[in-house]
């Protein structure tokens, strides 16, 4: 199966960066950024898995958690803004 790609976006200093190193390593610039990404969330694995386990911990099961977690207000905050549906 072939990989398949998506574009980002990046500011124009950290592109001439990612140009800059892709040159000076004879690699693809998205190599480059493949690599730095892949480096980051390693070096930040701790951080992003505290992140995921307080959001699950937020999640009860109901529609109620789940919009509440995506919207970023609690439920009191969601009650206040006309709460959600009865469930049937």
């Amino acid at each position: 199966m072939a990989a398949t790609s998506a574009p980002i976006k990046v500011d124009v200093g950290t592109d001439q960066l990612i140009s800059h190193a892709a040159h000076f390593l004879g690699k693809a610039k998205k190599d480059v950024v493949d690599a730095a990404v892949r480096e980051y969330i390693e070096a930040h694995r701790n951080e992003i898995n505290d992140g995921i386990r307080v959001a699950l911990n937020q999640l009860d099961g109901s529609p109620k958690s789940a919009v509440s977690l995506l919207a970023g207000l609690s439920p009191d905050q969601l009650d206040e803004y006309g709460g959600m549906p009865a469930e049937s």
